[in-house]
């Protein structure tokens, strides 16, 4: 193992015996950033040292590269099952695309299906799809079948109880958050969620061209580019759209918002979508909208923004989409979600423990979320007044520590700030001293630049942080950031709007 996790050799132990106890159907559930594929890559190193032979089938071709440079870095020789590659069948350990096996071992004779001892399926949620279900089929009743996944249920919920037997479990999210694995969510919702009233429910989730027509209108499009302005702090961004056309117009105003923006899609040709990856993950773009292509199998942990502008009853996919953002990065400590689809108030916060099941009669239950939408009777989630980020009512907000009448509770006094105290230690703001004060000398310099009245500095620092500057205060101008100017601009956007309601 690369990692020296010890939860990751107890899942390995945990596996060991599970197969010696005679249960050979099982699903290995860790979120994003728990180290699955290394887990997995021990397990396969294991039987390759005992004379197995191991098939391991997913359903993107981006999940068989990083499965495949992943056994590469481990010293694990294997083969590629999927077009453009060579075929290598005297390799103990065969990757393949479940697209290409299925159509050139069950649909045609093209190929014979790779013996194999160990099966494993990759994003295993999608294993009741007619082509898994063909190629499990296909095997001997005591070959050993490990499911990989983040979210161990069908789309609608249910249980994968008529393919595996037993779940093995890594820490959930809140865990791995504690343990420094992952970073921990801000989330910012809408007061009221879009009006889906009307359109139709498919397979578990809402009908995509329905979904469309309702979500891709003006109102929210312009919405989505001026909540990331004031919100995002320009952090490198996964945008999530209901279908190519709403993804291209949102990458197309986001553009002539001034952020530098692409957008792929399934049809876009690899090459094409590799280079504007990297070009996200080196910086040189800020956002790429996308089309159900980077919700699964897609590692960049220098992204900590991700925007929902699909909503989903798929509580599955809805964790998908946000686990990209979870993975930490050098000076990258918590992530920021903007949830345009209200999607947090169906299926709770990500941090939220979920009890899976195998029951296929049963939907994986959030016990913290039930609690508080208990027809009113318990908390609720509602919108942060002072930053608008979404917190639990009752408790002090995640994102600013602000609390309506709170409670007495210990607080350290520090210069000039008090900090809420939370796990023995008092937190830090969402801005220091000193950053408040950067800021409002950024504001002057804006101020000066375009002649605006004396006073709209301090307007506007009181708007972003709620308090009034220093009285009498004159700082020194200071050549404004990126994410300075993109605030202001956020605020002459809802300016505007708002001159153009009241008309």
């Amino acid at each position: 193992m690369t990692e020296d996790r010890q939860y990751q050799r107890d899942i390995i132990a945990d596996y060991h015996e599970t197969v010696a106890a005679g249960q050979t159907r099982i699903i290995l559930v860790a979120p994003t950033g728990a180290g699955k594929t290394v887990i997995a890559a021990d397990i396969i190193k294991a039987a390759i040292a005992s004379w197995r032979r191991i098939l391991v089938v997913s359903h993107r071709r981006e999940i068989v590269a990083q499965t495949s440079e992943k056994l590469t870095g481990l010293g694990i020789s294997h083969g590629i099952i999927q077009a453009g590659f060579s075929p290598r069948p005297l390799e103990p350990v065969q990757v393949a695309s479940i697209q290409t096996l299925h159509a050139r071992a069950i649909r045609t004779d093209r190929m014979d299906l790779p013996i194999a001892h160990l099966l494993v399926i990759d994003e295993c949620h999608h294993a009741p799809a007619s082509t898994y279900q063909a190629i499990i089929d296909a095997y001997p009743a005591d070959t050993i079948l490990l499911g990989l996944t983040a979210t161990p249920c069908r789309g609608d919920g249910r249980g994968l109880g008529s393919i595996f037997q037993v779940i093995i479990e890594t820490p959930q999210v809140a865990e791995l958050i504690k343990l420094g694995y992952l970073v921990k969510t801000k989330v910012f919702a809408p007061v009221l969620s879009p009006d889906l009233t009307g359109v139709r429910v498919q397979a578990g989730d809402y009908v995509e061209g329905q979904l469309a027509a309702r979500m891709d209108v003006p109102k929210l499009i312009g919405g989505i580019v001026e909540h990331w302005l004031k919100f995002s702090e320009r952090r490198r961004t996964v945008c999530f759209a209901v279908n190519v056309a709403h993804s291209v117009h949102l990458r197309d105003e986001f553009v002539r918002a001034g952020v530098r923006a692409e957008h792929i899609d399934g049809g876009t040709p690899k090459p094409e979508r590799d280079a504007a990856l990297a070009r996200l993950a080196s910086g040189e773009i800020e956002l790429i909208t996308n089309c159900q292509v980077l919700s699964e199998g897609f590692d960049c942990p220098p992204i900590s923004c991700c925007i929902l502008a699909r909503p989903t009853r798929k509580m599955g996919l809805y964790r998908q989409m946000i686990g990209r953002v979870l993975r930490p990065a050098e000076g990258k400590y918590d992530s920021i979600v903007l949830d345009h689809s209200g999607a947090v108030y169906r299926h709770g916060f990500v941090e939220d423990p979920v009890e899976w099941t195998l029951d296929e009669d049963r939907y994986a239950g959030n016990a913290a979320h039930a609690a508080r939408c208990n027809n009113g009777a318990g908390p609720r989630l509602l919108e942060c007044t002072q930053c608008s980020a979404i917190r639990v009512a009752g408790e002090a907000c995640p994102n600013c520590g602000y609390l309506p009448q709170r409670p007495p509770r210990p607080v350290t006094v520090g210069a000039g700030e008090l900090g809420l105290v939370q796990d023995g230690r008092a937190q830090p703001s969402a801005y220091s001293p000193a950053e408040r004060a950067q800021w409002h000398g950024m504001l002057t310099a804006i101020a000066a630049q375009r002649g605006y009245k004396p006073g709209w500095a301090a307007v506007n620092y009181k708007e972003k942080f709620h308090v009034w500057p220093a009285y009498g205060a004159t700082p020194e101008p200071i050549p404004p950031t990126p994410e300075v100017y993109a605030w202001v601009r956020s605020r002459l956007i809802a300016y505007a709007k708002r001159r153009s309601a009241a008309a």
